[in-house]
């Protein structure tokens, strides 16, 4: 189709004019899409048809696009220019703080207790969007979001400002509520260095096949193999085969599924099993830990793209019980999302013909599949539900979706094994997990009865009546355990009583979210006496873990510094809450003799500098506890005295 030449030059307001004929087709040859010879009068499809041949249709005009392109030629990328432009001058203006660039050579050395400025944007915004954590109530008030880290509220200005019309005094821990906090575990590494480890030749290389058999060994007939059941006692000798065998390609997606399972085991024995063993007289082979965990992580980038196998799935679930009982809950929660994940596509999550834990034959190695499959959903089952405290993510394991009957005779194996120390060679011959499953299904319904999504637009008698269906069924489990004395038990009765404690607590904590507490004259009895047990409950896991302090093992810093913490933090707020009650006193004498409780705990385990900076901090932060809750009950012994000698008129 042509253009008339008088149409260039005509502007947007003048009416268009009628085109001139010109050689092109009809509008009956144009709405046919036939050629047009453009015969005068008539064509001679318009002739042979009889039809009128006209040319009135409207023509459309691409000489202005035309004469625009010609105009930005003339200034090479003009708007393009300016739209850059503006979009960096937007982002100059939405991140004023945002550092430059620095090559990794260059980077400068970061004292620990540097701000960076990326923190306070963070901490500047609302707690909705800055963590997806759960958020904390206190009689009626909103305080914070749980950190995604410690269990500790960045507290919000309306909680700091509860904070101070209870005690008179600013918080002096700014530190704890503008940014993360200092308490967090915090993985340093080089990307660089990393890089340039995978670079080397032979990069890739597993530790000795000797140390890693020998340190199976000893794993597979402790009690260790029994709490984190992470790999078979027999069929992981397959998988020690299958990694040092040659490769018969560089594909080979199950010999790289081994080997990052071997580099996993490697470091999961040395990180979190060795303390026991050295409690034992077990010297285990050295292995470079961070080499085998960085191995580990990068075959998992090739594990990945293939079908999900026992191997890959072991290895996953190692790397995150690694990084959770590290105290980093962020790649725990990551590692745990993939797993899940591979559980459900290899269908561990709904197994129902579990005979026995282990099959009597060696040689069945199915059987032995589908076992150490459902060992590997439970214990990923359990951590998922302390994650998910911890963290307010949401759950992957719904009851909806996954089979939760209880393994062969499981219930007499857990409780046979609250009568033994971690150091005893006389122990249960089947997994009993780090807690009870029991006590994990009970966690996990907590979660979603309560602090789901979906639980936060619950009314007021819909959460009381959830609160005490849920607490029945604890008080169930707590009846079904055996009555038998609990002196100095072992470390896995001690978690199994700390985990009990903080069901009970977030059970009843959850009471403050009650729509009754906006009225604070008239607040059902209900109300008030689940938040006392819930408090109740954080008394007794300070003064449990206290007396049970010398069973814990070394370097537990970071698996249980969640439990004291959340509890110490119920029970300031219990303080400020209610000044002026009798048990404020003894309430404020266990603030402060948790402080020494915490320092003696924690600091015979501490393994490095870095955690030692983190036992110091929490000290600290409890003491400014205990300043705030002193100045409160202060404050309100004032007033009452000042209220006793005014006189009446």
């Amino acid at each position: 189709m042509y253009l008339s030449p008088n149409s260039g030059g005509r502007s947007d307001e003048e009416p268009p004019q009628q085109s001139k004929r010109t050689a092109r087709a009809c509008d009956a040859c144009y709405k046919r899409k036939i050629k047009c010879d453009a015969a005068v009068p008539r064509c001679n499809w318009c002739s042979h048809h009889d039809s009128p041949c006209t040319f009135e249709r409207k023509v459309r005009r691409t000489r202005k696009r035309a004469v625009v392109g010609k105009e930005s030629a003339a200034v090479p990328g003009s708007e393009l220019s300016e739209r850059i432009a503006r979009i960096e001058r937007l982002l100059s203006e939405k991140l004023p703080q945002e550092p430059a660039y620095t090559p990794p050579q260059q980077l400068p050395s970061i004292s620990p207790g540097l701000n960076l400025p990326f923190t306070s944007s963070l901490a500047s915004m609302p707690q909705s969007s800055a963590s997806s954590s759960v958020p904390l109530h206190f009689a009626g008030r909103e305080l914070g979001a749980i950190s995604l880290f410690t269990g500790i509220p960045f507290i919000l200005p309306e909680g700091q400002e509860w904070v101070q019309s209870r005690t008179g005094q600013k918080l002096a821990f700014d530190q704890f509520t503008s940014n993360r906090a200092p308490w967090e575990r915090q993985r340093v590494q080089n990307s660089n260095a990393m890089l340039m480890h995978l670079q080397a030749p032979n990069a890739l290389d597993l530790p000795n096949r000797h140390h890693i058999e020998f340190s199976f060994n000893v794993y597979r007939t402790s009690l260790m193999q029994r709490v984190f059941p992470v790999v078979d006692p027999v069929l992981f000798w397959t998988t020690i085969d299958a990694a040092y065998k040659e490769p018969f390609s560089g594909s080979d997606g199950a010999h790289v599924s081994s080997k990052a399972s071997i580099f996993a085991f490697a470091t999961f024995v040395s990180g979190l099993c060795k303390p026991c063993f050295l409690d034992q007289g077990t010297n285990l082979p050295r292995f470079d830990e961070e080499a085998c965990v960085l191995k580990a992580r990068y075959l998992l980038c090739q594990v990945l793209q293939e079908p999900p196998t026992l191997d890959g799935l072991q290895a996953v679930a190692m790397l995150g019980m690694l990084e959770l009982f590290a105290g980093n809950l962020q790649s725990a929660n990551y590692y745990g999302s993939i797993s899940a994940r591979m559980i459900f596509m290899l269908g561990a999550h709904i197994f129902t013909d579990q005979r026995s834990w282990y099959p009597e034959s060696f040689t069945d190695t199915e059987a032995r599949i589908k076992g150490q499959l459902r060992n590997l959903f439970w214990l990923c089952y359990t951590l998922e539900q302390d994650v998910s405290l911890r963290t307010g993510q949401a759950q992957l394991f719904s009851e909806d979706n996954c089979d939760l009957t209880l393994p062969p005779d499981y219930v007499n194996e857990m409780e046979a094994s609250l009568e033994f120390h971690h150091t005893s060679t006389d122990f249960p011959q089947n997994p009993i997990f780090p807690v009870d499953l029991r006590l994990s299904v009970i966690k996990a319904r907590a979660y979603s009865a309560l602090y789901s999504f979906k639980a936060m637009k619950k009314t007021d008698a819909e959460i009381l009546k959830d609160i005490r269906e849920l607490d029945d069924e604890l008080e169930r489990w707590r009846l079904s355990l055996p009555e038998k004395p609990d002196p100095n038990c072992n470390m896995h009765s001690v978690i199994l009583r700390l985990n009990y404690h903080l069901c009970m607590t977030i059970i009843h904590q959850a009471s403050s979210r009650c729509k009754s507490w906006a009225t604070q004259g008239c607040v059902m009895d209900g109300v008030s006496s689940s938040l006392a047990l819930s408090v109740e409950a954080s008394r007794s896991t300070l003064l449990y873990l206290e007396t049970s302090g010398h069973v814990l093992v070394d370097g537990v810093f970071w698996t249980l510094i969640f439990y004291p913490m959340s509890a110490l933090l119920a029970i300031f707020c219990n303080i400020l809450q209610n000044p002026a009650d009798p048990q404020a006193s003894k309430d404020l004498a266990l603030l402060k003799s948790a402080t020494g409780m915490l320092e003696r705990v924690f600091l015979r385990q501490a393994y490095s500098v870095n955690e030692l900076m983190h036992v110091k901090l929490v000290a600290d932060f409890v003491n400014e506890l205990c300043r705030l809750a002193t100045c409160a009950m202060d404050k309100a012994w004032k007033e009452r005295m000042s209220g006793a000698c005014t006189p009446t008129s």
